[in-house]
């Protein structure tokens, strides 16, 4: 299963595009010259299902659903 993001928790910080081992990447990009940016996962193929993004979002706005 791919990665969820609690859109309501995310605070677009990138944390999870920074540590996501995947390539291509999970997560898209944070976007610098946007106020309201928040993570989104773009591609949940890719996803090696690691938990460094769930273990290292200091929101605690990415989970894993069965």
């Amino acid at each position: 299963m791919p990665p969820k993001v609690d859109q309501g928790k995310c605070t677009g910080c990138g944390t999870c595009y920074d540590v996501c081992p995947a390539d291509p990447v999970v997560f898209n990009e944070p976007d610098t010259d946007d106020d309201n940016w928040k993570s989104t996962v773009i591609n949940p193929d890719a996803c090696q299902e690691c938990y460094a993004c769930v273990e290292n979002c200091p929101e605690e706005a990415i989970t894993f659903e069965d």
